[in-house]
């Protein structure tokens, strides 16, 4: 089975022996984030620093000409990952050998939301969620789709990996995050997420809901939750909460927002790039699920791109319905192998091997920048074994 690895940037740059070593993993490919939000990361081994922190959402190479006058456009990198850091980095990894792929995280972005607070979603509440862009209004779909052409078509990459690319909600790793003193469930999470912006609004009227009536039943279906009641979870639980036709409305509007985004994007990708440019989503096959893999539905996903990056973290259940879809399609299991953040090197060969039985064809491993020194041993020795 094919295996890439998740990779920055600054975990390349400066360091001579980053590339080999990562080669030396036995992964075939690297996958170079060339858009990502912001973060604070470790570098163990880099020989100049041991800890990077990108204060916001950036592109990691320099922006071209087609942003020039819009007010929403991509932010360059600060001296975290100064001029073409992506390039820089992925030559330095096709010349250890490995395939480079993009990856380009799309929804997902503070510092847009902070400078222009009418981009983000609002929930009923009217509560904004600087960190999520809202992906019905037309100006922040113009800015995903075209920042997702051109942080995918970077030059020397064979394909790319689109993250985000959907709706995002409540959960969010933020900075010092304290929003899990309620368990809110899948149910709460979902009610949680809905958009109450002018568009959003606009889009629930179109089917068939008044906008405020809908979000006075959104707080009252979520008051029972804030005082301690179990969440029943998954859709019979929004239901539950909210009423199947009313809940109905909802889903059907953000469903086919994101659709269409989805789309869209993907779309315009392909029309720029190379023949033979591969196209991926990072995705989830229940398509009410926001975040960063972007909840879809796996037959419509798949007949839109080439495949799709699952999570396993908690098992291989989620990668049965895309690998039913479509037989061709590329189903790429994403496992977590920094052990001291949850993931499990140890056992990788036996969860690859599970996943495969569940239709998993190719892996990807996050994230070869963070692991220590006895994670990538047991990752080297689980590839081998492969």
């Amino acid at each position: 089975m094919k295996a890439s690895t998740f990779v920055y940037p600054w975990d390349v740059n400066g360091d001579p022996e980053a590339a080999a070593r990562i080669a030396g993993l036995g992964v075939q490919q690297a996958t170079l984030a060339s858009a990502y939000h912001s973060t604070r990361a470790l570098t163990p081994r880099h020989p100049r620093h041991r800890i990077v922190t990108a204060e916001h959402a950036a592109v990691l190479y320099p922006a071209d000409s087609r942003w020039e006058g819009r007010a929403l456009r991509p932010y360059p990198a600060g001296d975290w990952a100064p001029g073409d850091a992506f390039g820089e980095a992925a030559e330095a990894l096709t010349g250890a050998g490995l395939d480079v792929h993009t990856w380009v995280v799309l929804a997902h972005n503070s510092r847009l939301g902070a400078e222009h607070p009418d981009t983000s979603v609002v929930n009923a509440y009217g509560d904004r969620y600087p960190w999520a862009p809202c992906i019905a209004q037309p100006a922040t779909r113009a800015y995903l789709v075209d920042l997702a052409v051109e942080a995918a078509l970077r030059p020397g990459a064979a394909g790319t990996e689109l993250e985000s690319l959907g709706w995002y909600g409540l959960q969010h790793l933020h900075a010092h995050d304290k929003t899990g003193g309620v368990p809110l469930g899948d149910a709460g999470m979902y009610l949680m997420a809905l958009c109450f912006c002018g568009t959003c609004r606009e889009g629930y009227g179109e089917q068939g809901a008044d906008p405020d009536e809908l979000a006075a039943a959104v707080r009252s279906a979520l008051e029972p939750l804030w005082r301690g009641a179990p969440d029943d979870g998954g859709w019979a639980g929004v239901e539950k909460l909210l009423g199947a036709g009313t809940a109905a409305a909802t889903r059907a509007w953000r469903d086919g927002t994101a659709r269409t985004l989805q789309e869209t994007a993907v779309r315009a990708v392909r029309a720029a790039a190379p023949e033979g440019f591969q196209i991926l989503l990072h995705a989830d096959p229940v398509t009410y699920h926001v975040g960063a893999n972007a909840g879809v539905d796996p037959e419509h996903i798949l007949s839109v791109a080439d495949g799709v990056v699952v999570p396993c973290a908690g098992g291989p259940d989620l990668l049965t319905p895309f690998a039913r879809a479509r037989e061709d399609a590329v189903v790429a299991a994403n496992f977590p192998v920094v052990s001291a953040m949850g993931g499990s090197p140890g056992t990788l060969a036996a969860d690859v091997a599970r996943a495969k039985e569940s239709g998993a064809s190719e892996v990807r491993l996050y994230h070869a920048g963070l692991a220590s020194d006895g994670d990538l041993e047991a990752i080297r020795s689980a590839l081998a074994r492969l």
